[in-house]
């Protein structure tokens, strides 16, 4: 239970009566998962070995339709690394003001978990990285181009700390991975997909439609296709032995609590029981894997607004995290929650409503039972028909079913936008309106075609394009349907040509065909691997050719054994971050 940091050690020796002090050194004192005494005691050692000593990782991304990964370098262990997470926890709003009890707190695993969910993000403390969702990063790297958390460390310490630009949620919980594994706090990260961010904290998400389908930003509410966050593992004084093991931390900036930016930790045993009443922060928690939602139809005229439709099975899918020693995808989201559907679930969805006094309270925003009641007299759905590659036509059918006996006569408005991963419109790519009369129990299919031409320029780093249908059935409810859609890129090959040695030079080549009928320029291959070679290796590539392959050989020579990875991000006029990782044994 020391306090983790810097120390001095020095011998006393006496002679004659008289002792002389001589100063032998530092070390770093660490938190120690192996030691049965510690906090962060974690009795399995593969997991020891995944969650501290390991400097690579693989995180998932995409949405709860089409879920894909990509590699990360921790890189805990290298260079200057320590030293600057060192610096991180005196650079903290909590040492700045009372650097005494700041540092007697420092054998605590929780407070040290809770400064630096703050110290990640640039908000409220000048911290490690600036958050940015705009879609346009001018003025830093865009955050999908960043493959390791060691160059946005370094960066940080080479600039005279100022924030680095730019983020969003999985660079926050990277470089926390990073930061929390290099002290010795067993850590990873989890995507949680379709993951709300209720800012109002009723555990309710409001989503809002025009009658021309845009989606409309009148809520703080939102539903992010994927949010990236941390796990930690320690034990809960605080709270009893059944809340201890993993604990959720959060360094994106999402909202405030005691005033700064942090969010963390909750413990997840805290969170599948509904247990919101726990420090810290878990009704933020719990709403980001159970939020209900309501999609609404605002009439800006006169502000009236009608429930389409509401779902409780939304919000929380396929949480997910790396497997312990396998580069494969684990879910864990049962440990966040009942099963879906279930009276268990339910229960403690009520439980956590009514520990937040929200059962009480009447809440003139909610939506009334007769409006959660009313039935639509026809339902809808996107089905894709065809590739869902960047560079190609994007080929859709919305089909609509008649449910009643009647014919009915639909009006449908159609928007397509192109996103950022929060969901967050950038650019209207389209706008088309239809008219159908459907005869009773038919089905009808209206085929919907995107050029890539129209939304080539529109495309944000994220490849995601939201399609939205505004249903008016003459006489009925309005029905929405809608789908979000990533895009892939094309794909990225590496070969290792021969045997990795240590201190051996070993030739590896990467391969990439261009689907274009067009040349591609500006083509540039970044390269970083710990202990296969030092800092970043950047290639500019020539342009490749209308459906030509390109070729791009270097030179390695690794200087550690053991199983490390390689990771490749190939950029061009036409493409951002097309990313690849191999695993190499030396």
């Amino acid at each position: 239970n020391a306090v983790i940091g810097r120390y001095k050690l020095s011998v006393q020796t006496t002679s004659s009566g008289s002792s002389s002090p001589a100063i032998l050194g530092t070390f770093v004192l660490l938190f120690n998962p192996w030691s049965s005494g510690d906090d962060v005691f974690m009795p399995n050692k593969a997991e020891c070995e995944e969650y501290v000593l390991e400097e690579f990782g693989i995180i998932f991304a995409g949405n709860k339709n089409h879920i894909n990964s990509f590699g990360w370098n921790f890189g805990q262990f290298q260079g200057d690394i320590l030293n600057i997470c060192l610096s991180m926890l005196d650079r903290s709003l909590n040492y700045r003001q009372d650097p005494a009890t700041d540092v007697s707190h420092r054998n605590d695993p929780k407070y040290l978990g809770r400064v630096l969910s703050a110290m990640v993000n640039a908000n409220d403390d000048q911290g490690v990285v600036l958050g940015n969702w705009s879609g346009n990063y001018e003025g830093g790297k865009s955050p999908s181009s960043w493959t390791g958390s060691g160059e946005i460390l370094q960066n940080w310490k080479k600039s005279g700390f100022k924030p680095v630009r730019y983020g969003q949620c999985w660079v926050f919980a990277a470089v926390l991975t990073t930061v929390l594994r290099c002290l010795g706090i067993p850590t990873r990260t989890i995507t949680n997909f379709s993951s709300a961010h209720d800012a109002d904290g009723n555990l309710r998400v409001d989503e809002f439609y025009d009658a021309s389908g845009n989606h409309l930003d009148r809520s703080a509410d939102s539903i992010w296709n994927f949010h990236v966050w941390n796990e930690s593992w320690f034990s809960r004084s605080d709270l009893g032995p059944s809340y201890s093991g993993w604990q959720v931390l959060d360094a994106t900036p999402q909202e405030e609590s005691g005033g700064i930016y942090q969010c963390g930790p909750a413990s997840r045993n805290a969170i599948k029981e509904g247990d919101v009443d726990l420090d810290y922060d878990c009704p933020f928690v719990f709403a980001e894997v159970n939020a209900d939602c309501m999609y609404w139809n605002y009439e800006a005229t006169t502000g009236k607004k009608t429930l389409m439709f509401s779902k409780s099975t939304v919000i929380g899918q396929f949480i997910s995290t790396k497997a312990v020693g396998r580069d494969d995808r684990v879910d864990v989201t049962i440990d966040y929650k009942y099963e879906e559907g279930s009276t268990k679930e339910r229960d403690i969805f009520k439980k956590a409503r009514k520990k937040l006094g929200l059962e009480d309270k009447f809440d003139p925003t909610a939506p009334t039972p007769q409006e959660i009641d009313q039935k639509p007299d026809i339902s809808g759905k996107f089905k894709v028909a065809g590739p869902l590659e960047v560079g190609k036509d994007l080929s859709l059918i919305l089909v609509l079913e008649n449910l009643q006996s009647d014919a009915k006569t639909v009006h449908v408005n159609m928007t397509a936008w192109s996103t950022v991963y929060t969901r967050r419109p950038v650019h209207e790519i389209r706008k088309d309106s239809i008219s159908a009369t459907l005869s009773p129990k038919e089905e009808i299919q209206l085929p919907i075609k995107i050029l890539y031409t129209e939304y080539q320029q529109q495309l944000t780093t994220d490849n995601t394009i939201q399609v939205t249908a505004l249903c008016l059935v003459e006489g009925g409810i309005q029905v929405l349907v809608q789908r979000d859609i990533i895009l892939d890129n094309p794909a990225i090959d590496i070969q290792v040509l021969g045997e990795a040695k240590v201190n051996k030079e070993v030739d590896v080549e990467v391969i990439f065909t261009n689907p274009f009928d067009t040349e591609l320029m500006n083509c540039v291959l970044q390269v970083e691997g710990n202990d296969l070679l030092r800092g970043i290796l950047e290639i500019d590539v020539p342009p490749v050719k209308a459906s030509e392959k390109s070729s791009t050989k270097f030179k390695l020579i690794p200087f550690e054994t053991g199983h490390k990875h390689l990771l490749v991000n190939f950029s061009c006029d036409k493409f951002a971050d097309i990313k690849n990782f191999k695993m190499v044994n030396v």
